[in-house]
């Protein structure tokens, strides 16, 4: 009994062993119907440890503390009468839902130089949300890259491997090359969420948003609203949408995919992806609409109990345009307190965000300037992709332009050069 890598499973029914995979394979493309084939898997063999400990991960990605906890718990449990590599990949799962995300990455590291193959293993140091991705350093994606490139030539023309090794390339700036990297795994297999997203950010880097518009135009109807990439691919269509200036199909696109009520993805995707969208368009000239605010706060408040770097750097945006200024005094407040005391991996930076998010609201132009300009270079430290983070780069260069401080936009600009993503900044005057 085998995965599709070659490695070795145990369990006795071959059954199990093809759910287990086609589980594995369906996460690792961002495909809907995972836990119904990990579910299959369990029923063909209740005591399989890797599909619980899979199962686990699926739980944790949706924000089932409990479900996964139990999961990762039964899959040690059933893990001791399995292989070393089994075990050991198993391990890796705990210490990830159990919070031990540095443990983690730590073990994965040394996993992988003994089982190079072990896909599932390695992908949770995947990505910009994975375990590097959110280490909170500002080297972190080139550390990426750094730990993807020597596994190579262990994957040779794997669908899954190209998608998250050209998604390193691009977010380091080598889009040419990532893009046809993403494109050839999309050859392989068509329906992956994760290949789509890939080829998205390599056009999105080089300013092809009539290219992505038309792409995506194709793909999206025969995509599943269940897939855990269903809302931030409509939101990456809403984003290349408004850059091509098409704000109402824009606007659709996104209402009806991205908002809490509208999409089944995990929460972190729909209150990031709302946030931040909501703030873009006004960034690009269009009015507020509170009462979408209003359900992204809702939703933020039923999901989040306990700080997240991704989600606490996007807070301040919910607080700053409802004018909720005791909240989002206390937000900046607390992120400021468990930054500085180390137990935020970004640390100060969700705060400072907070801060220049407030000075844009009340059009303090000047000191939303000296708040960013500083933070340019350390933002990558949040988390997300840099087409995320562009949200960043398009509050400044509003600045900019609302403080008649055109020179020093066009200045900032004119220092990316390895970018040439469109700038959806009313009044900026560039593409």
């Amino acid at each position: 009994m085998k995965d599709r890598y070659g490695l070795d499973l145990s369990t006795s029914s071959a059954a199990a062993r093809d759910a287990y995979v086609d589980g594995i394979d369906r996460m690792l493309a961002a495909e809907a119907g995972v836990e119904a084939s990990l579910a299959e898997a369990l029923e063909a063999d209740p005591d399989f440890a890797l599909a619980h400990a899979a199962m686990a991960r699926q739980h944790q990605l949706y924000v089932r503390p409990a479900e996964a906890q139990a999961s990762a718990e039964a899959a040690v449990r059933l893990s001791d009468a399995a292989t070393a590599r089994e075990r050991q990949h198993v391990e890796i799962v705990r210490l990830l839902v159990s919070g031990k995300v540095p443990q983690g990455l730590d073990l994965i590291g040394q996993h992988v130089a003994d089982y190079p193959r072990d896909a599932f293993a390695l992908s949770p140091a995947c990505g910009v949300f994975g375990a590097i991705g959110f280490s909170g350093r500002i080297g972190r994606e080139a550390e990426l890259l750094a730990f993807l490139e020597p596994l190579a030539i262990h994957y040779g023309d794997d669908w899954w491997f190209a998608t998250v090794h050209a998604f390193a390339l691009i977010e380091q700036g080598q889009w040419d090359r990532g893009r046809r990297m993403a494109e050839r795994s999309l050859e392989q297999r068509p329906t992956s969420g994760h290949g789509v997203h890939t080829l998205i950010h390599a056009l999105f880097e080089a300013g092809d948003d009539d290219e992505a518009v038309d792409f995506l135009d194709g793909w999206l109807p025969a995509s599943d609203r269940s897939s855990v990439l269903h809302c931030h691919i409509w939101w990456h269509y809403a984003l290349a949408l408004l850059a091509v200036e098409r704000f109402d199909a824009a606007w659709q696109a996104f209402r009806h995919n991205c908002l809490p009520g509208a999409t089944t993805s995990p929460p972190i995707t729909v209150f990031s992806d709302s946030s931040s969208f909501l703030w873009r368009l006004e960034l690009a000239g269009n009015p507020r609409d509170r009462d979408t605010w209003e359900r992204v706060r809702e939703f933020y408040e039923e999901n989040f109990a306990q700080p997240i770097v991704f989600v606490d750097a996007h807070l301040g945006l919910m607080y700053a345009a409802l004018g909720e200024t005791e909240q989002l005094q206390a937000s900046i407040s607390l992120l400021t307190e468990l930054g500085e005391a180390g137990r935020l991996p970004a640390e100060t930076t969700g705060a400072t965000l907070a801060r220049a998010y407030a000075a844009f609201i009340n059009e303090r132009w000047s000191t939303v300037v000296d708040l960013l300009e500083p933070l340019i270079g350390q933002v990558v430290r949040i988390g997300g992709s840099r087409a995320q983070r562009d949200l960043v780069t398009n509050t400044l260069l509003a600045a900019y332009v609302n403080g008649d401080r055109m020179a020093e936009a066009r200045a900032f600009l004119e220092q990316v050069v390895d970018r040439r993503p469109t700038r959806p900044v009313a009044g900026l005057g560039v593409r």
